[in-house]
């Protein structure tokens, strides 16, 4: 398969149906990629500022424990807002084709166009969303400490215990697995190869 198909179907996810001929996305929601951009930096701006002024001050550093349970916990919530099989009321006015994906999962297709097709593109995507998530807990630690460790411990627990279901899943996969043939066995009682039949 050449590369071309690949960007045709990349920009038909991404656009409102369609590339140029040369591969090139065509109708990408420029417009609603400016909203979503300036909402984000003006909002996580303020926060910060107002943060700031509640607290009197931002903190010089942040624990190596904080940095582990926000990064785990955005990770887990980035996934659970854009996939999660429960959440998908939340995205459905911007989300539509919301299929399952396995593991409780669902993949969807970002609806409409301009800022609604933006916001669906951002409620399909971990990576994109979890900016605005890490944004979220940066502000929190400053604003209210104690109740964002409580959020990011409470997250981190749940996407360490995915994983443990995960690995549990799949030994326990490899142990229900039918036995493979014994191919040595059956070369051994081979016509031919010194058994009773060769007698």
């Amino acid at each position: 398969m050449t590369g071309a198909p690949i960007a045709q179907t990349d920009a038909a996810r991404l656009s409102n149906g369609g590339s140029s001929s040369d591969g090139q996305i065509s109708d990408m929601p420029m417009g609603g990629y400016s909203v979503l951009s300036t909402t984000f930096v003006a909002g996580f701006v303020g926060s910060v500022v107002a943060a700031k002024r509640a607290r009197g001050g931002l903190p010089e550093r942040y624990s190596p424990w904080d940095l582990i349970t926000a990064g785990a916990a955005t990770h887990k919530l980035s996934r659970m807002l854009t996939k999660d099989r429960v959440a998908s009321v939340i995205r459905t006015p911007f989300v539509e084709n919301q299929e399952r994906a396995g593991h409780g999962e669902v993949s969807g297709e970002p609806r409409g166009s301009g800022v609604r097709r933006a916001v669906g593109e951002l409620l399909t995507c971990p990576h994109c969303l979890g900016q605005w998530i890490a944004a979220g807990f940066g502000v929190g630690m400053v604003a209210a400490p104690e109740t964002t460790r409580l959020v990011a411990f409470v997250y981190s627990a749940q996407a360490i215990s995915d994983f443990l279901q995960l690995a549990h899943r799949a030994s326990t996969d490899t142990v229900d697995a039918p036995p493979t043939p014994d191919f040595e066995h059956g070369a051994a009682q081979s016509p031919g190869s010194g058994g009773s039949d060769s007698a």
